[in-house]
């Protein structure tokens, strides 16, 4: 996968992290859980 920018900001309980590539989110309960679940996403998204 090519290099992508995203942030990673709390939201309540839970860390969002989103893409700031394309608009492509998502979230976990921790920092690590958060950018896994984006990585997941952008391979779907690409896919």
């Amino acid at each position: 996968m090519k290099n992508i920018k995203y942030i990673v900001y709390k939201e309540n309980d839970h860390y969002v992290s989103q893409c700031l590539n394309v608009d492509v989110s998502s979230f976990g309960a921790t920092i690590d859980e958060a950018v896994q679940n984006l990585t997941e996403a952008l391979e779907l998204y690409f896919e």
